[in-house]
């Protein structure tokens, strides 16, 4: 490789695919730096520079209901604004002397104008970070960030009749493409799409972004909300489609919701022969169908052993068991924790996809399936 490859290559170990000048300037600077760290200088003229990793900083906190907030975030180099609508990002945030990752959709509109993005996070009963992040972190926070991801986007152009089926926190990918949507539309001088749209919330204060459904419901002909308030009106069944959307059959659909609601959503597409013109998005690893039934887990180089459950991720119990191994994600993206498997077998969680002695297995993502051995 030549002196002019070796400099224009984009950074390595950057969460991120984007080869734009930026990126490559932060690739050259790494390298003609090393073995100093080029962040060292750049954090203390912009904490959002860094040629290792995309970070961003919190710029506003907003309340949504009682226990989800919108964190509305600045990116840094690199970031990627032309994701699609649906689609969602890891955040990395710095608590207790160490860094938590997790996924969440992006609830805003893709737009390389403002410059900004946000979530909607729901703090959840056993949600470390969640909870954090709807009660407990102040705008200004600096927070690392992973490339958008994820195949559960709205198609560009969209198709002339949309159906939206959401519950609770499940509507955040949904409102990132109603307000695409309604900025095309702006823009375009156009209709929207003919939309119709059934939300579930337990109660009226529950209802994430309210208002701004019945904002587009007012601006929009094409936009029809059905808010369902299960509390009130009991659990929205799917035989009732035929009553409130009656062509429910030609509708593209997408839908996102508890593992429960999207199980029967799956089955009811499925027995109308319809499934290829239904889209999901499960926000959570459905661990109790993968055929990880848990064992032994004997981590090599440590000596420590430990059994566990098929629910509890190689990670964790090494964690457990004090065999500490690299990580950084947390969540099956960074590939950080990658260790080799000597005995045994493992389930991916995500995929339920079986790994055998040999393979490398991704240890925040997969489980004991039997008696294993990992060489970590």
């Amino acid at each position: 490789m030549g002196l002019k490859d070796w400099i224009e290559r984009p950074a390595a170990h950057v969460a991120t695919k984007d080869r734009s000048v930026s990126n490559i300037l932060r690739g050259a600077a790494a390298r003609l730096t090393t073995p100093l760290l080029p962040d060292d200088y750049l954090h203390l003229a912009n904490p959002l520079w860094s040629a290792r990793e995309l970070r961003g900083r919190i710029v506003e906190v907003r309340r949504e209901t009682a226990d989800s907030a919108t964190l509305v975030i600045k990116p840094g180099w690199g970031f990627d604004f032309g994701y699609a609508p649906g689609q969602y990002i890891g955040i990395g945030l710095h608590v207790d002397g160490r860094w938590h990752w997790r996924s969440y959709s992006l609830t805003s509109s893709p737009t390389w104008d403002r410059k900004l993005i946000s979530i909607t996070v729901k703090a959840m009963t056993d949600g470390f970070l969640s909870t954090h992040l709807v009660s407990g972190v102040p705008a200004g926070t600096i927070v690392r960030l992973a490339e958008p991801k994820g195949e559960f986007v709205l198609s560009d152009p969209p198709p002339p009749k949309i159906l939206f089926l959401t519950a609770g926190s499940g509507i955040t990918p949904i409102i990132s493409m109603l307000r695409t949507l309604d900025r095309r539309s702006e823009q375009a001088h156009a209709q929207l799409p003919d939309v119709v749209h059934i939300h579930s919330a337990p109660t009226a204060p529950e209802v994430m972004f309210a208002d701004e459904i019945a904002r587009f419901g007012a601006d929009h002909e094409q936009y029809h909300p059905y808010v369902r308030l299960t509390r009130e009106q009991g659990k929205f069944a799917l035989p009732e489609l035929d009553t409130v959307c009656p062509d429910w059959r030609d509708r593209q659909v997408w839908a996102c919701g508890p593992q429960a609601m999207l199980d029967d959503i799956e089955r009811f597409w499925d027995s109308a022969g319809l499934p290829e013109r239904l889209h999901l998005e499960r926000f959570a690893v459905s661990r109790a169908d993968t055929s990880g039934a848990g064992g032994t887990v004997t981590f090599a180089k440590s000596g420590k052993v430990v059994t566990v459950d098929g629910a509890t991720t190689l990670l964790e119990a090494g964690e457990s068991a004090g065999a500490l191994m690299p990580f950084g994600c947390r969540m099956g993206i960074c590939q950080t924790c990658v260790v080799p498997l000597e005995k045994g077998h493992v389930v991916d969680l995500r995929s339920g996809k079986e790994h055998a002695e040999g393979e490398r297995v991704q240890t925040c993502i997969s489980a004991a399936a039997g008696d294993c051995t990992l060489g970590a």
